[in-house]
């Protein structure tokens, strides 16, 4: 089984990227989809309407949505499995842009607007930074120049990374993101980890707490000044 795990803020075109996967995947190809998103989603009804796939959805509630995705990955593969598919497609919520869901033996593929503002690339590590292909959407509504410019700023977070730009709404120039589908090796026998850290621990303020201000808390904390976070003992 090939595991394909997209991931990218709100709004910025998974979805539709995903639906020109799945319109363009070669003949005998049986994918299923996974949903994690924290309160709402109609993605999973809406895929399984227009293709006939299997799907699953998963809200993550008070739970980070890419760590809600790693608890439940190994129940998915195994669900995927059991239903004789060899594609698995995992579409994360990916709000806080620090964490990231990509694991070894996946395709990871980060979706990011063009539209978003051309810094919005380096507010996006290790999301960005640890994928391997970045796709780039709406790119019918912007110039030419802007497009450059926008790229540039992805190499300069990830030098190596290959871009694809598209409407993704139409599906034009995803034909090399397809190609590496067809290539991505499926899943071998070795464990799956993830491919960073995550980030420090839990919070107080994770657990509960609502107090303002770092003498209020315990654990990793960070005053205003501290150029590095510390642990603090209750």
């Amino acid at each position: 089984m090939k595991l394909l795990i997209i991931a990218g803020p709100p709004s910025g075109g998974k979805t539709a990227v995903i639906r020109q996967i799945i319109k363009n995947l070669p003949e005998g190809s049986l994918p299923a989809f996974l949903k994690i998103d924290v309160v709402h989603a109609t993605e999973d009804k809406e895929l399984a309407e227009e293709f006939g796939i299997p799907v699953k959805k998963v809200y993550s509630g008070d739970v980070c949505p890419d760590h809600m995705g790693i608890l439940v990955l190994d129940d998915a593969l195994r669900w995927a499995e059991s239903l004789s598919r060899n594609i698995l497609i995992i579409e994360s919520a990916g709000l806080c842009l620090r964490c990231t869901p990509y694991t070894k033996y996946s395709l990871g593929i980060a979706v990011v607007s063009a539209i978003s503002g051309t810094n919005s690339p380096f507010k996006m590590a290790p999301l960005l930074a640890l994928a391997d292909v970045a796709v780039v959407t709406k790119t019918d509504l912007i110039s030419q120049a802007e497009k450059e410019v926008f790229r540039e700023s992805i190499r300069k977070v990830v030098p190596d990374i290959d871009i694809v730009e598209t409407n993704a709404i139409q599906g034009t120039g995803l034909r090399y993101l397809m190609r590496r589908i067809v290539n991505q090796p499926e899943i071998g026998p070795d464990p799956i980890v993830l491919r960073g850290a995550p980030p420090l621990g839990v919070c107080t303020v994770c657990i509960g707490k609502k107090e303002i201000g770092w003498k209020n808390h315990f654990g990793v904390i960070r005053p205003l000044d501290m150029p590095e976070p510390l642990y603090r003992g209750d």
